[in-house]
């Protein structure tokens, strides 16, 4: 999968087919079904299946005080999307050109000119143009002006919550990763640069890899089960995010242990995968207590992640 990051980049091979406008943002089960009908309709058309997305968020452009973090970064998206079958995704760099553009001149310079599309799928909360001003109802008259077939993908269900990337959005920023997961196409992940940190974790018996400079919501405080993914092999980690507080250190930090891996990543960008949330932060009594405590978040995580790269066949790596 190639990014496309501006459209005078984008070959003829990307245009001609079924086109999805959206965030994508965490690509979760309703999004799936969108690319579901998006794949149908490309074959149908005899052309490719392709996302248009927005890197930044227009709202970090138009509301920034009041736009969230994002649950996936651009590559990522990419990456999942083409998991789903997307053969080509464009991730336009949102600028207040685009942004002004009314809706009409939207359908006609990007749909039309920029993508020829032959076929649109969308799910019926799109809204496009300057102010939102076009809707799924504008965008219907349009394509049938232009003689191409509109699909509209009714969103998912479960538990009469709607599938969302703002409900995701909010379990992840709870903690409960478990339940995310459930309605994520593949586990929620972070990635950040491994830094050296104070060492503790080293004193104890579990180094860890200490991560900066994360561009996606972090979970809530707490310790979780996690995979880390090293050169592509998936590794059992324990993952500890927030303060120190058996040491006196409130600073939050995202600090991972790969278990049973002696691996040094300093400098390296490391990616993590969130599974489940074992407990809460909190202060021990000692050092002793604490290293107690993670023998047995060592244990749950290592088995919990175990498993879970079993289901996807992989063998967990250790060191």
């Amino acid at each position: 999968m190639q990014v496309i990051r501006h459209v005078h980049d984008l070959p003829p091979i990307a245009r001609g087919g079924a086109v999805s406008i959206g965030n994508f943002d965490g690509v979760h089960l309703g999004h799936a079904r969108i690319i579901a009908k998006l794949l149908e309709r490309a074959r149908e058309v005899g052309g490719p299946a392709v996302v248009f997305t927005f890197d930044p968020h227009p709202a970090r452009l138009l509301r920034p005080e009041a736009c969230p973090p994002p649950l996936t970064w651009t590559e990522r998206k990419a990456e999942l999307l083409a998991g789903l079958g997307v053969d080509w995704v464009v991730a336009y760099p949102t600028d207040m050109g685009l942004l002004s553009l009314v809706p009409r001149e939207f359908f006609d310079r990007v749909i039309l000119e920029v993508l020829d599309a032959r076929a649109i799928v969308e799910g019926p909360n799109f809204f496009f143009g300057k102010n939102r001003a076009g809707n799924i109802a504008t965008l219907a008259e349009y394509a049938a002006s232009e003689g191409i077939t509109l699909d509209i993908v009714e969103p998912l269900e479960e538990d009469q919550s709607l599938i969302s990337s703002s409900r995701v959005r909010d379990l992840v920023h709870l903690g409960r990763v478990g339940e995310a997961r459930r309605w994520l196409t593949s586990p929620y992940r972070i990635r950040g640069l491994v830094t050296h940190g104070a060492g503790r974790g080293t004193e104890l018996g579990y180094p860890t890899a200490n991560l900066e400079g994360i561009d996606t919501l972090l979970p809530a405080h707490g310790v979780y089960a996690c995979v880390a993914w090293v050169a592509g092999r998936g590794v059992p980690a324990a993952l500890n995010l927030g303060p120190n507080p058996t040491f006196g250190d409130m600073t939050t930090k995202v600090e991972v242990h790969l278990i049973g891996s002696d691996e040094t990543l300093y400098g390296q960008i490391l990616e993590v995968d969130f599974l489940e949330r074992l407990r809460d932060t909190r202060m021990f009594d000692s050092a002793t207590a604490l290293k107690t405590q993670l023998e047995m978040d060592v244990a749950s995580a290592g088995q919990l992640a175990t498993e879970y790269l079993a289901h996807i066949g992989q063998t967990a790596t250790r060191t």
